[in-house]
């Protein structure tokens, strides 16, 4: 079975492909799987005798007969440290089948892991990931004598050795804690053409798609379409640096009108991965992906009255109400960003006639040409978010599947909280796709309010083309966030990932990865 979004006519590839096991992830003695996420203090000096303090977190998903594990090494000291290698035992048989992000090899039940080529160095504060698949019989205990650069896990800086000048003095005692996990998610809100946090610091949202929410439930696949949203999969989301996750949602499913889950269980299962990802300092952002509404014209792609694909508007006898139960359900929850509604593309409803009445459309609502439902335009929804009380970043969309921009500052809603985000997709089959057209319209925009791009991506399975939007977004000091952490395979394109425990596609999640490593938010 497919679920088809449409991008300008262009398949989305939002299938279903094939499925993982369940996996459970392996505990610190040998009983059932369990979750495990074991996080030592380290620290290590370099090859060339410089030290550091780090922190080296183990994460394994277990399914019995072997296990898929993502290593973890940030480094805590105040400089920068060139190279690393890392290296720990097993106690019972696990054999390594393959590694990643990293040279990993074994002997016997010692492992060693040296840096790859690009992540080396690991910023003062920073981190770096490494991964790898093994296999195994019997126990899977966790490793405890973790060491980086061939220095012991002590929590601090390795000691030197000295010789006293005067009578040795009495010993101290240095009393060393565990740093703790990272915070929660910021709250987030604008501040001109910036994202801050509530502290003042500028803030990107980097990170992923996690679909499925917008059609498990209205195509008989439960809900998540049977992919796990529990610790373990954010952990292998943390182990990309991921710092943000849209999360496509279903208006039918949320309101109760069709499928299932639908009604309350819908949007409790949304509050639930919402609160695990800010837990885990990710930010959600809430898209409205499939909308109710019949429409049968230009670039259709279905003719179900029922939210089971992505229509050129949203309809005003559902939409409004649909954000006036989000946004009371996340209200003081400014770690929440609301994207009003995916891709509208009124202008390919009519035909591409009159620009001008396509962004009237898109703002405005009311009766749009081409289209057979009253829309709710975006400021009739920014209005019904701001009538709970609720003070959420707000994203909102251009036209032509939200790749075009060009009259968005002309047309932006009014929001009374001043807090209005620019949403931009872009894919190398759209239309504006070259530095220079980012240029003159993506930055114009974004010199005067933030733009997010909430979906990037290329039909290929390589990354060349997001390569260079990640790095025309980067010097612009934008977020982005690709399409899509499912794993559905790579051969339609914009597949992230093989399964869910965070091993990437070849190529296009591999780039993806690697570049997403050497930023911060």
């Amino acid at each position: 079975m497919a679920a088809v979004s449409v991008h300008k006519g262009v398949p989305m590839w939002v299938r279903a492909g094939k499925r993982p096991a369940v996996l459970a992830v392996a505990g610190l003695a040998a009983a059932a799987a369990v979750v495990v996420t074991s996080t030592t203090a380290v620290s290590a000096a370099n090859e060339a005798s410089a030290a550091f303090a780090c922190r080296v977190t183990y994460s394994a998903n277990d399914w019995g007969s072997g296990f898929s594990l993502a290593v973890g090494i940030a480094n805590l000291g105040s400089s920068a440290v060139d190279g690393w290698t890392l290296t720990y035992s097993y106690a019972g048989n696990q054999t390594l089948q393959q590694g990643w992000m990293g040279t990993w090899t074994q002997s016997g039940k010692r492992i060693t892991v040296t840096n790859a080529s690009w992540n080396g160095t690991i910023p003062a504060g920073g981190s770096v990931s490494t991964g790898a698949n093994f296999s195994y019989s019997g126990t899977n205990t966790t490793p405890t004598d973790f060491a980086v650069n061939g220095a012991a896990c002590t929590g601090t800086p390795p000691t030197t050795a000295t010789t006293p000048i005067t009578k040795p003095t009495t010993p101290t005692t240095t009393t060393t804690t565990t740093p703790p996990p990272p915070g929660p998610a910021p709250a987030l809100h604008v501040s001109g053409n910036k994202l801050l946090t509530d502290g003042g610091k500028t803030y990107r949202l980097l990170g992923v798609n996690r679909s499925s929410g917008e059609f498990a439930c209205v195509q008989g696949k439960g809900m998540w379409d049977s992919g796990p949203v529990d610790q373990a999969s954010v952990d292998a989301m943390k182990a990309w640096n991921i710092h943000a996750v849209r999360i496509p949602l279903n208006e039918d499913c949320w309101l109760g009108l069709s499928g299932s889950p639908s009604g309350a269980p819908y949007p409790q299962a949304i509050k639930d991965y919402a609160k695990l990802l800010e837990a885990n300092g990710i930010n959600p952002i809430l898209d409205l992906h499939w909308t109710h509404g019949q429409y049968t014209g230009t670039s259709s792609a279905c003719t179900d009255v029922n939210a089971t694909c992505q229509k050129p508007m949203p309809d005003r006898q559902y939409t409004p109400a649909f954000w006036t139960q989000v946004a009371t359900a996340f209200k003081g929850d400014n770690a929440v960003v609301f994207d009003l509604f995916n891709e509208p593309y009124p202008d390919a409803a009519a035909n591409w006639s009159d620009a001008a009445a396509a962004w009237k459309c898109l703002r405005d609502g009311g009766t749009c040409t081409g289209i057979g439902y009253t829309v709710a335009g975006m400021q009739e929804l920014v209005d019904a978010v701001r009538a709970t009380g609720a003070k959420n970043v707000i994203m909102t969309a251009g036209l032509t599947w939200t790749n075009d921009l060009t009259q968005w500052l002309a047309y932006k809603p009014s929001d009374p909280a001043g807090n209005l985000v620019a949403s931009w997709h872009t894919y190398n089959f759209n239309a504006c796709v070259t530095v220079s057209c980012w240029d003159s319209q993506i930055g114009t925009v974004a010199a005067q309010v933030p733009v997010q791009a909430g979906e990037i991506g290329q039909n290929s399975c390589a990354h060349d083309y997001i390569d260079q939007v990640m790095a025309w977004l980067d010097a612009h000091n934008l977020g982005y966030t690709a399409w899509t952490w499912n794993p559905w395979g790579c051969s339609g394109g914009n597949v992230l990932i093989e399964s869910f425990d965070g091993t990437p596609t070849k190529t296009y999640g591999e780039g993806f990865r690697a570049h997403l490593l050497t930023v911060n938010p």
